[in-house]
């Protein structure tokens, strides 16, 4: 029997001479968690002028300690005249700072008496001013190529006045699903059938991975219509994913159809869940090789192989080092067990406590359990022929990032 291969390796065969995806621009309205393909560089400065911070009165500092006349009135978005010699004026939040003021004090500290104000002493240079460019210097780099676009990036972007951003194309992928037990929600179900767990699962897991689902099917088990339904999906996707089909029994044809009609790069881990894994690609029509990643059919391996497999291939097709890996975790185990020959991944929950992070793990750990990862938060890292005992540190990967 071939050895079983480490998590390492996998992943060294699963990204060999993958590209990133060819850009496009979109609009900022349509740029949520897509990849920047180019940095951005900025136009203007942010803020663009010396501003104040609060409601109050703008003054020079060497003036502070004495009775002022209020000279003018400054709202955010209108321009300031010039300070006169020995005054002050009433600035609200986002005002711009009039040339030969140097400060602002906030309003609750000042006495009013009709058009004059009484500034207290001791009000230093710069006291509640924002200076220009605090935020963003004009010329600089606002966001790095390969940035996850989230809503506070939007925002930075909106604050230059972009309107639309050059991204990543989204990975296509097709979800195949094998199996003649496998049968969709809402059908009745016969005697030995079971629901489609692993398609809902996967497809939000891929979509929060930056990809795009364009192609679902049902695989019967039947080498023939395997073969056809992965040709298919080839031509229809940058990558082809299936669920089941990928051991070892009489009815799992999707490997003997990888290695048919495309290259099989490695298969069967040395890890738990998930040990038969399947990578590889297959011809399209247009020349290209489509991606191929063969899943166990037991949702926890489903689950699992997600998040280590697929997470990092749609990282480099989307060129997106945010998707490379997972966070690690130091934690303590509240849990204790003994692994076999495989690196075991256990569903944990983690909990945030003063005195550090402690691993809650799952009672029942079996591949086929499935509420096991419905609380689950992160992943246990337990490495081959080891015991754990309870309040040991254990590496965790975090799920929540």
């Amino acid at each position: 029997m071939a050895e079983l291969a480490p998590i390492e390796k996998a992943l060294e065969a699963l990204l060999a001479d993958v590209t990133p995806l060819e850009s496009e621009e979109v609009s900022l309205g349509a740029a949520f968690e897509r990849v920047l393909a180019e940095s951005v560089i900025a136009a203007l400065d942010v803020p663009a002028r010396d501003n104040s911070a609060m409601d109050g009165y703008a003054l020079r500092a060497a003036d502070a300690g004495r009775w002022l006349s209020v000279s003018q009135r400054i709202a955010a978005g209108h321009p300031a005249a010039p300070l006169a010699p020995g005054t002050c004026a009433r600035i609200f939040t986002g005002g711009e700072l009039p040339e030969g003021a140097d400060c602002v004090v906030m309003q609750e500290e000042v006495e009013l008496d009709g058009q004059c104000a009484r500034i207290p002493a001791g009000i230093p240079v710069g006291n509640s001013v924002r200076r220009r460019a605090r935020d963003v210097a004009r010329g600089s780099v606002l966001l790095e190529a390969g940035t996850r676009l989230n809503a506070a990036a939007l925002g930075h972007l909106a604050g230059q006045g972009i309107a639309n951003v050059t991204v990543r194309r989204r990975p296509q992928v097709a979800l195949l699903s094998t199996g003649d037990e496998v049968i969709e929600p809402g059908q009745p179900l016969a005697p030995g059938q079971l629901y489609n767990s692993n398609r809902p699962m996967l497809a939000q897991l891929l979509e929060r991975f930056g990809a795009e689902v364009v192609h679902l099917e049902s695989v019967p088990d039947d080498a023939e219509r395997t073969r056809v339904c992965l040709t298919r999906a080839a031509n229809l996707a940058d990558v082809v994913i299936t669920t089941g089909g990928v051991s070892v029994g009489e009815e799992d044809h999707v490997k003997r159809a990888l290695k048919t009609l495309g290259e099989l790069d490695l298969w069967r881990l040395a890890i738990r869940p998930g040990k038969p894994l399947a990578l590889g690609r297959l011809p399209r029509g247009d020349g290209r090789m489509a991606r191929f990643v063969g899943l166990p059919g037991n949702p926890v391996s489903g689950f699992v192989g997600a998040w280590l497999f697929l997470r990092p291939l749609m990282g480099a097709l989307l060129d997106c080092s945010q998707l490379a890996s997972l966070p690690r975790l130091a934690a303590r185990a509240t849990f204790s067990t003994t692994t076999g020959p495989r690196q075991h991944y256990m569903r944990v929950q983690l909990e945030f406590t003063p005195r550090g992070i402690d691993a809650h793990a799952f009672k029942d750990q079996d591949s086929s359990v499935l509420s096991s990862c419905v609380h689950a938060d992160a992943l246990a890292v337990i490495d081959p022929h080891q015991r754990v005992e309870q309040g040991e540190t254990v590496t965790c990967l975090w799920l929540q990032s």
